[in-house]
């Protein structure tokens, strides 16, 4: 199946957000095709976080539409968001374990809350998902701050895809990770991912984990997204932005402040 033909998940249409004077998003529009990967790339301050907040809903634009599955979730009313919000799994850029709870509790935290599984049920779950990204059942039972932090972001990815969510978003997945360890991340979201046929959005300015785990990459400049292509053909791009970001370049269009 071509990908044209393929359903749309998530599309986002002229999305603008600004905080006073500063215009984060001008115009913003993408469009992310069921089952499929997309990378964001962008530089600090271009506006990936509040695209990816727009769409979790946590921040609301000014103007423009979000569609999830058809339903434009700018516009949905509280009692209604829930729905929509149980679709998402979310990997966030610092892991944001509860240091409180228990490995197992944290990975479960969603099928307590929102899907009241009963505790037993979802220790086992959480114990499986645990076994999906490299770990044993022994770290179930210890606390976050036991934890190393390529452990921590692998629970933190257990808990993205506990739920089997139709939808995941990967904010910075491997900001902290030494190369290997970022690498083993990469591999595991493309393992987790394709098993679970999620559609996945995620943001970062780590080339090699874009290389890795998109289906297609998209660059956002100035509030806009300015390129969307393969992420096989990036080096081809033919676009002076994403050549000057892909190889970190001083010199080239994108004006950077001294």
């Amino acid at each position: 199946m071509t990908k044209k033909n393929k359903d749309i998940k998530i599309q986002l249409k002229d999305v603008c957000k600004s905080f006073g004077d500063n215009h984060v998003l001008c115009g913003a529009s993408l469009d992310i095709h069921k089952g499929e990967s997309v990378v964001i790339i962008g530089g600090s301050g271009t506006g990936k976080s509040v695209l990816l907040k727009s769409i979790l809903g946590l921040i609301v634009p000014d103007s423009g539409t979000i569609l999830v599955d058809g339903e434009d979730v700018t516009k949905l009313p509280i009692h209604k968001r829930d729905g929509i919000m149980q679709k998402f799994g979310m990997l966030f850029q610092g892991g944001a374990l509860f240091d409180s709870l228990p490995v197992w509790e944290n990975v479960a935290f969603g099928l307590l809350q929102n899907h009241a599984m009963p505790r037993k049920e979802a220790y086992g779950v959480a114990v499986e998902k645990l076994r999906s990204v490299g770990l044993g059942e022994r770290v179930a039972k210890l606390y976050p701050a036991e934890l190393s932090g390529g452990m921590q972001k692998r629970v933190s990815l257990a808990r993205a895809i506990a739920t089997d969510p139709e939808i995941i978003f990967f904010d910075e997945p491997t900001t902290g990770l030494d190369p290997i360890m970022a690498d083993v991340i990469n591999d595991l979201i493309v393992k987790a991912t394709k098993e679970l046929g999620a559609t996945t959005l995620t943001i970062t300015h780590d080339m090699a984990s874009a290389r890795k785990i998109a289906d297609d990459v998209a660059m956002i400049y100035d509030g806009k997204i300015i390129w969307r292509g393969d992420a096989e053909g990036i080096e081809n791009s033919g676009n002076a932005y994403v050549e000057q970001f892909i190889h970190g370049s001083a010199n080239g269009p994108i004006a950077i402040a001294v």
